[in-house]
């Protein structure tokens, strides 16, 4: 049984779903709605939990507040296989909104294991979803890339804090899905090198670069980065060994808790840069902190998203969008990086006191701090 930690922000509502006939078993978890309706992605994976759906839910919390979004944080889990039987998966999806119809303060979005089209059921049920398909007037994010759009600009500027440039950097990432893939082709054509990267299959290392562009066609046609042509200098290997590639950035794009203190140790990198939320252990951002290898707070790295779907569903363009998560998350990084070393603190907690400084506020502003 999972334990439920309150504080003065949340979590607002829990919410379990379970309807066998359809195979239907979800959590929601409202955390907070200070600022506005949450916005969070409905993530779908065999081993989910509402622990997980607890921490996700709180991330989006810090994240809407620390990208200035009139939104609180909410999250919501679905307990499957997301690569079921298309017509199940929409069943399942179906039900799971319709079982949320009356929670108006939470809006569904793409998360992993769902996509735009997953949405657009979502938005035919009850009318509530971002991340649409551009067919019914959605700014496809998953399709344009843009939380990899986010992370671009996010190591654009850490690498400047760092005094270096972004075309000297060897980059793995972890997670060649939907954002990883984004992010490996924005950093590649910036001169980037990308030497490694990983899925559920294994992992593909190539120290002198790997195309780019095969990777994702690859991973297009419903391959594997194992499918990548086999050479003298590339190696195959277990998804868990990229952790030990020596790199300069090493992006998380994938599942929670995927460095920890227990294989920190076989980390090459310099710079952590997640793409996925909580991505990184408390205990091993300290541990990054001590050893000297900068870590960008995953709720201010992997913004963009959040950023676009906010502002599809308050009507902008899909350019204004690009552009505001570029100005998001480069303001957002810069103030994060020159609060930690002015204070000498991790740079979690210069994100965390900023973007909790903005709910309070904004609590403080209400009648009721949650309604």
């Amino acid at each position: 049984m999972t334990e439920i930690v309150y504080d003065d922000i949340g979590p607002f509502k829990i919410v379990d779903v379970y309807e066998p006939s359809v195979g239907l078993r979800g959590t929601l978890v409202v955390d907070n709605v200070a600022r506005g309706p949450s916005i969070g992605g409905t993530r779908m994976a065999p081993d989910v939990s509402t622990g997980e759906c607890l921490r996700l839910a709180r991330a989006m919390t810090l994240k809407n507040a620390a990208a200035d979004l009139p939104h609180g944080g909410g999250k919501s889990v679905l307990y499957g296989d997301p690569a079921m039987p298309r017509q199940q998966k929409e069943q399942v999806v179906r039900a799971f909104a319709c079982a949320l119809r009356e929670v108006d303060q939470y809006i569904f979005g793409p998360d992993m294991g769902t996509d735009e089209e997953c949405m657009g059921w979502v938005r035919d049920e009850i009318g509530r979803a971002v991340g649409l398909p551009r067919e019914i007037g959605g700014i496809p994010l998953d399709e344009i890339g843009a939380t990899g759009w986010g992370l671009l600009h996010a190591i654009t500027v850490a690498c400047e804090f760092q005094g270096r440039t972004l075309a000297d950097c060897r980059i793995a990432v972890q997670g060649f899905g939907s954002v990883g893939k984004h992010a490996a082709r924005f950093l590649a054509a910036q001169g980037a090198l990308i030497v490694a990267a990983a899925d559920s299959r294994g992992m593909v290392y190539c120290g002198d670069g790997l195309d780019t562009d095969k990777l994702i066609e690859l991973k297009d046609s419903g391959g594997s980065v194992v499918d990548y042509p086999a050479g003298p200098a590339v190696t195959i290997g277990e998804r868990d060994d990229i952790i030990g590639v020596p790199c300069d950035i090493w992006i998380p794009a994938a599942r929670p808790d995927v460095i920890r203190e227990d294989n920190i140790d076989r980390l090459q990198a310099s710079m952590v840069v997640p793409g996925a939320n909580i991505a990184v252990t408390s205990g091993a951002e300290e541990l990054l902190h001590e050893r000297g290898t900068l870590y960008i707070p995953d709720f201010i790295a992997n913004a963009g998203g959040v950023i676009c779907a906010a502002m599809e569903y308050h009507g902008a363009t899909e350019a204004a969008a690009m552009q505001t998560i570029e100005e998001k998350l480069r303001n957002n990084v810069q103030t994060v990086l020159e609060i930690s070393k002015r204070e000498n603190c991790l740079p979690r907690d210069a994100a965390v006191g900023m973007a909790m400084d903005r709910v309070r506020k904004a609590m403080d502003l209400r009648r009721w701090s949650v309604f």
